[in-house]
C-alpha cells in the first residue's frame, strides 16, 4: 500500500504522454484535415482502450501513489468503454469539426485531456484525486463547448456550463472536506473504517453526505441539479456535446461508487434515500419535459436527465434492511445501464452529425421529416436508437432497464416494488417521445430530399454502433458478465 508502483498506472502515463505529444506534433501539421493529429490521437485511444482491457482480464486490484491511486477490474472496464467512446466521438466529429472551422490541434487535445481526467476519476482511491480528475475533465469540457469563440450560442453555453460546474465541484468539495472533518482522513478506505467503527458524530457525516450526494447529482445531472443539461446540450456544438454525454457519465458513475459505495456504504440507510428522491425526480421531469421538446438536442438532455434516474434506481438498492446481500446484482446493474445508456447517445448524436452539413445544423426533429425515403438504412439504425432508448425489446436498452428492475424487485420489500411499477409508468409515458421521431422518419414527408453526405467511416462506425445496440440486446450476457465480475472483484478488495 505505502510505495509509489507506477506499474498500477501506466494507462494515465501513457494517455498524458501521447496528449503532450499530439500537441505539440500539431503545431508542425500542414495538411487542413488535421489527418497526422486525428490518426495520432486515434492509435492513442486504441493503444489505452488495450491496456484497459488486458488489465480488467488479469483481475487485479493493485494500489499505487501511497494508496491515493487504485487499479481494479471496475476503474479498467470503464476505462475501456471510456476510451472506444471517445474513439466514436472522434470519428462522428470530424467531418462536423472541419466544416464548422473547428477541426484544430486543440480539439483533439483537449479530447485526450477530458479522457485522462476520466481514467483520474475511475482509479481514485482518495477525495484530493477524485477532485483532481474531475477538475481536469470539466476544464477540458468547458473549453471544447467553447471552441467555436465566434459563435454566441456556443460562449452562453460554456459561460452556463463553467458556472454551474463550478458550482457543483463546490458542493462536492463542501461535502467532501465535512466528511475529512468528520473522519480525519481523505482516504475512502479509511473512511470506510471509521464509518463502520460507529463514530459519534453522525450528523456532521450526514450533512457532509448530503453535499456529496447533492454534487455528485450536478455531475450525472439528475433533478432537481439538472438545469444546466438541457441548456449546455442544446448550444454547445453537437461535437461537444456527445463527448459531454459519454465518457464522462460513466466516470460519474465511478465516482458515485467510489464515494457511496466504497467510502459509505456504512451510511447507505441516508444515501439511498436521497438517491430515491433523485431518481423518481429526474423520471418524472425528464420524461414529461421532453415530451414538449422540438430541438432534438434539448428532447436528448431532457432524456439523458430520465436515464440517469433510472441508473440512480439501481444503485438505490444495494442495500436493504442493512444487508448487502443484493448489492453486487445492483451495482452491476446500474454499470450496466450506463454502458448501454452511453453506446446508445454515441449513435443518437452520431446521427445528428451525420445529418448536419455546412452552414446547417439538423438538431430539429423536422430535420429527421422523411429520413426513411432519403436513406432507409440510417432511419432504421436511428430507430434502433430510439427503440433503445424507449426499452423497447430486442435493443440494449431494454434489457439494461430490465436488470435494473430486477434489481427492485428482487429486494423482496414493497416499496421497492412500487419503485419498479412507478419506473415503469413514467417510462411508458416518455416512450411517447421516442416512438414521435419514429414516426416523423417514416410517415413524414421529407424537407430535404438530397441524398446523405458522410465519409465512409461514420458511415461504418455509425452501423456498427446500430448493430452493438441490437446484438447486447439479444446477447446481453457477456457485457452483464463483465460488470458483475468487475463490480464483485472490486468491491471484495
Amino acid at each position: 500500500m505505502n510505495n509509489m508502483n507506477w506499474l498500477a498506472v501506466y494507462p494515465e502515463i501513457i494517455l498524458l504522454a501521447m496528449a503532450c505529444v499530439v500537441a505539440l506534433a500539431d503545431l508542425f501539421v500542414k495538411d487542413p484535415a488535421r489527418r497526422p493529429t486525428y490518426w495520432l490521437t486515434q492509435l492513442t485511444l486504441v493503444a489505452v482502450a488495450t491496456v484497459h482491457f488486458s488489465a480488467f482480464s488479469e483481475g487485479q486490484t493493485l494500489y499505487a501513489m501511497q494508496g491515493m491511486v487504485v487499479s481494479d477490474p471496475m476503474g479498467h472496464l470503464l476505462g475501456f468503454f471510456a476510451s472506444i467512446a471517445t474513439i466514436v466521438v472522434l470519428v462522428y466529429a470530424r467531418p462536423y469539426a472541419a466544416s464548422r472551422e473547428m477541426l484544430k490541434g486543440e480539439l483533439f487535445t483537449l479530447s485526450l485531456f477530458s479522457l485522462l481526467g476520466v481514467f483520474v476519476m475511475l482509479s481514485a482511491n482518495n477525495f484530493l484525486v477524485i477532485y483532481l480528475g474531475l477538475e481536469l475533465m470539466s476544464l477540458s469540457l468547458y473549453a471544447l463547448v467553447a471552441l467555436r469563440r465566434d459563435h454566441a450560442v456556443s460562449t452562453e453555453a460554456a459561460m452556463k456550463y463553467f458556472v454551474l460546474g463550478a458550482l457543483a465541484s463546490g458542493f462536492l468539495l463542501y461535502g467532501l472536506s465535512m466528511m475529512y472533518g468528520a473522519t480525519g482522513s481523505l482516504s475512502i478506505p479509511r473512511v470506510f473504517e471509521v464509518i463502520s467503527t460507529g463514530v459519534p458524530n453522525k450528523s456532521v457525516l450526514v450533512f457532509g453526505v448530503v453535499f456529496v450526494t447533492a454534487g455528485l447529482a450536478f455531475k450525472l445531472g439528475a433533478a432537481p441539479f439538472h438545469m444546466w443539461v438541457p441548456d449546455v446540450y442544446q448550444g454547445s456544438p453537437t461535437a461537444a456535446t456527445l463527448l459531454i454525454g459519454s465518457a464522462p457519465k460513466l466516470a460519474a458513475f465511478a465516482i458515485t461508487v467510489r464515494l457511496l459505495v466504497e467510502g459509505m456504504i456504512g451510511l447507505a440507510v441516508d444515501w439511498q434515500q436521497m438517491l430515491i428522491v433523485l431518481a423518481v425526480m429526474s423520471l418524472l421531469v425528464g420524461n414529461l419535459a421532453a415530451i414538449a421538446q422540438t430541438n432534438l438536442k434539448r428532447m436528448l438532455a431532457y432524456s439523458t436527465i430520465a436515464q440517469m434516474g433510472f441508473m440512480l434506481l439501481g444503485l438505490a438498492s444495494g442495500v436493504v434492511n442493512n444487508n448487502t446481500l443484493s448489492a453486487a446484482n445492483a451495482y452491476s446493474s446500474a454499470m450496466f445501464y450506463a454502458v448501454t445508456y452511453v453506446l446508445t447517445t454515441l449513435g443518437s448524436f452520431g446521427m445528428i452529425l451525420l445529418l448536419s452539413r455546412a452552414g446547417h445544423e439538423a438538431e430539429e426533429l423536422k430535420d429527421l421529416a422523411g429520413l426513411a425515403k432519403r436513406s432507409p438504412w440510417f432511419a432504421v439504425v436511428m430507430a434502433v436508437f430510439m427503440f433503445s432508448l424507449a426499452g423497447v425489446p430486442p435493443t440494449a436498452g431494454f434489457y439494461a432497464k430490465l436488470s435494473v428492475l430486477q434489481a427492485l424487485v428482487s429486494t423482496n420489500v414493497p416499496f421497492y416494488l412500487g419503485l419498479a411499477i412507478a419506473a415503469v409508468v413514467v417510462s411508458l409515458i416518455g416512450a411517447f417521445y421516442y416512438l414521435r421521431v419514429v414516426k416523423v422518419m417514416f410517415f413524414d414527408e421529407p424537407t430535404d430530399r438530397a441524398p446523405l453526405a458522410a465519409p465512409a467511416d461514420v458511415r461504418l462506425v455509425l452501423s456498427l454502433n446500430g448493430a452493438a445496440v441490437l446484438v447486447f440486446g439479444v446477447l446481453p450476457g457477456g457485457l452483464m458478465a463483465w460488470c458483475a465480475s468487475a463490480i464483485v472483484k472490486t468491491l471484495a478488495t
